[in-house]
């Protein structure tokens, strides 16, 4: 006897892969609980990845602009990332602001067509607080006149109106937030 009958393996190849859309107003936090929740997984074994917004632009969405259609392009193109990603095994956190419902439904059914788990989740803070976050500098740019086109401010940003979950940031801690999706994903039968 080896002395391990009793220890569970986990067989990575078993697990389900599922996207975690992450969306919310620029500097709500999504791309910091994303990490964090991809720190966690990661320790438990499981096969994450992150699809930051800021870098699929900067690669595959090079030459995008911000025009309605042009992030509709964006985040088409970044569902269908996700859900071949998904699709074969990997948890795959999405921190992209999706500003509009029907890019994001979008991306759902295209989930939906091959059976592959999708999760919207609403990373809420109110836009006064994104404001003073500002991460990037975009709402100081904006006040200043050097950016036009903001989300949020003065381009629309279509709230999620039935999340699979939503996320206060500004009430609770990263760990917390964190700690809730994680909880979610258990739930989900995602673990």
């Amino acid at each position: 006897m080896s002395g391990d009958e009793n220890v569970t393996h986990h067989n990575p190849a078993q697990h389900k892969g599922a996207t975690i859309w992450l969306t919310g107003l620029p500097s709500s936090g999504k791309t910091t609980l994303a990490q964090a929740l991809a720190s966690r997984l990661t320790r438990e074994g499981r096969r994450v990845e992150v699809l930051d917004g800021d870098e699929i632009r900067t690669f595959l969405s090079a030459g995008l602009g911000f025009t309605r259609e042009d992030r509709d392009t964006n985040v088409r193109r970044i569902g269908l990332v996700a859900e071949v990603l998904a699709r074969n095994g990997i948890l795959v956190l999405v921190p992209v602001i999706a500003p509009y419902a029907d890019s994001r439904e979008a991306v759902r059914k295209r989930h939906e067509a091959s059976d592959t788990p999708y999760l919207e989740v609403h990373v809420a803070a109110p836009l006064q607080v994104c404001a003073v976050r500002d991460v990037k500098g975009l709402y100081a740019g904006q006040r200043a006149g050097r950016i036009s086109g903001l989300t949020g401010v003065d381009d629309p940003y279509e709230p999620p109106v039935h999340p699979d979950a939503r996320v206060d940031t500004h009430l609770q801690s990263v760990a917390d937030s964190a700690r809730t999706l994680h909880l979610m994903l258990g739930e989900r039968g995602l673990l």
